[in-house]
């Protein structure tokens, strides 16, 4: 996968490992949920910078929570480099849930 996305996970890894690990797991998980909630809101809002500031704590909280759990999102994205992993298309032929 992108090699940016590993170099960003590491980064991450350096700087805030330690402080992740105090934490703990469940802790930063509520840290990621309330950096979407804060996206969902500068999206609703249409605030352009600020979606993109949220877009990046929401990376910068989900790699800090893969780094405690011991994935690689490289890795764990992967899934989805050759189109939709259920139908294999791009784009996504899949039937539209109802609802």
């Amino acid at each position: 996968m992108d090699p940016d996305i590993r170099k960003f996970q590491q980064a991450m890894r350096e700087t805030y490992y330690e402080r992740d690990s105090a934490r703990g797991k469940w802790q930063t998980v509520a840290w990621l949920l309330e950096e979407v909630g804060e996206l969902s809101r500068a999206i609703r809002k249409g605030e352009k910078g600020h979606i993109e500031e949220e877009f990046g704590d929401v990376a910068a909280w989900l790699a800090s929570l893969a780094n405690l759990v011991g994935v690689e999102l490289s890795d764990a994205i992967g899934k989805y480099a050759e189109g939709c992993p259920k139908c294999g298309a791009v784009p996504c032929r899949c039937p539209q849930p109802r609802g």
